[in-house]
């Protein structure tokens, strides 16, 4: 087994501890393998497990408690037990306690949903996403994570070794590995649920990991982090963090996502699948090594981090069409998280500030003119004269902007 961080919040990471059921031959049966290699296809959902056991008869019987719940319109987790609860258990053979889990999961998924529908995120009212949504249950695919709580999972981080309930008893004795440092963090600050996750063949357990924010320091000023598209990001220092590799890398997934969309047969399907859990981890390593490069600068500099709030991006910026892509495709919420969280382990202020007019402003006199950027990367002010790559004057701005909206939070 295998600990692997992902990180979550400012105060919580998520562990991943990896094992595989081929060195455990109780659990073939239990975890729904037969007999082989963790690398093999699920057995079927119904032949054995619970929802501490196999996540497949667990989603079986999600789908039907979702059912239930969005023909009563009940969506909160007491009064939907009362519906839900005794059927759970005398058609899917659940214990209590992986029942309520079940029940928990879906008024959870349906918590999702109506803040999502609340702000817009899925379309306005009347459209057909929106109607699509509205007008169906939440259906749970058959390998949707699993969630645990104390009383179902227990780990023993001395023997580094884990005990999991099923519903044909405990499987004990299933071990994990990873960095003395990423231990230790597991040890000391695991709290609340674990999920267990099916991936690609093998099986993992999600635990939350709540660390102590560290003291903010006063910062000696900011620094600013323009966020954009032909560099990821850019830093009032000067430094742009992007470049013709990570680009050329971009485009060519974005012309093979097309080939296979295009080419639309089975085997494509699938290979689109592999290939956006693919791009997916590519973005969060670069945006991990983005963070990371952002915070030490700033930790060692002994500045606070000005971040463009980008609520809304997405509907206020007006792009070609090419451009539009690539604003889709890449998670800058996701840098904005990364740089959230370290900066937080660190002490290091973060302040977020209207990005509006950055990049057609004037980091040296403060004169707003639409010439004032010609070009992309090219800025030249007007009125002073002051030329500057784009990027950099936008950071610029922005770390000015984080400097006075520090001053004024933070006031006597």
């Amino acid at each position: 087994m295998g600990v692997q961080p992902v990180d979550h919040t400012a105060t919580s990471l998520l562990a991943g501890v990896l094992f595989s059921p081929q060195r455990h031959s109780p659990a073939d049966s239990v975890f729904g393998y037969e007999a082989g290699g963790a690398g093999e296809a699920p057995a079927d959902a119904g032949a054995s497990g619970g929802a501490g056991g196999h996540p497949a008869r667990a989603n079986k019987a999600a789908d039907l408690v979702s059912r239930i719940a969005f023909q009563q319109r009940c969506f909160r987790n007491f009064d939907l037990r009362k519906h839900t609860y005794e059927q759970v258990k005398a058609v899917f053979g659940m214990a209590a306690q992986a029942a309520q889990h079940v029940i928990k999961k879906v008024c959870d998924a349906y918590r999702t949903l109506h803040a999502g529908l609340a702000a817009g995120n899925l379309g306005k009212p009347g459209s057909a996403r929106r109607v699509k949504v509205e007008s169906k249950p939440i259906s749970f695919r058959p390998q949707a994570a699993q969630p645990y709580d104390d009383r179902c999972l227990s780990w023993q981080h001395g023997d580094r070794t884990v005990s999991i309930w099923t519903t044909h008893g405990r499987l004990r004795g299933i071990a994990f590995t990873g960095s003395a440092d990423q231990l230790a963090l597991l040890a000391k600050h695991r709290k609340g649920e674990s999920d267990l996750v099916w991936r690609e063949g093998v099986w993992f357990l999600h635990a939350t990991v709540e660390v102590p924010d560290v003291p903010i320091n006063a910062p000696d000023g900011f620094c600013g982090v323009d966020l954009g598209i032909a560099n990821i990001a850019t830093t009032s220092t000067g430094v742009r963090h992007s470049g013709k590799a990570l680009n050329a890398v971009r485009h060519r997934n974005r012309e093979l996502r097309r080939r296979l969309q295009a080419k639309a047969t089975k085997s494509a399907k699938r290979l689109l699948k592999r290939r956006r859990r693919k791009e997916a981890r590519f973005a969060a390593d670069v945006n991990h090594r983005i963070a990371k490069q952002i915070v030490t600068e700033a930790e060692r500099t002994g500045r606070g981090i000005a971040l463009e709030d980008l609520q809304g991006i997405r509907d206020r910026v007006r792009l070609r069409k090419p451009q539009r892509v690539t604003l889709h495709v890449w998670s800058f919420r996701q840098l904005g998280a990364f740089i959230g969280y370290k900066a937080a382990r660190a002490g290091v202020a973060v302040i977020h500030v209207d990005p509006a007019y950055t990049s057609q402003q004037c980091s040296h006199c403060g004169h707003v003119d639409r010439n004032n950027r010609p070009n992309q990367e090219t800025f030249t002010c007007t009125s002073c004269g002051f030329a500057e790559h784009a990027d950099v004057n936008a950071a610029r701005n922005i770390a000015s902007r984080g400097a006075a909206g520090w001053a004024v939070s933070h006031a006597a």
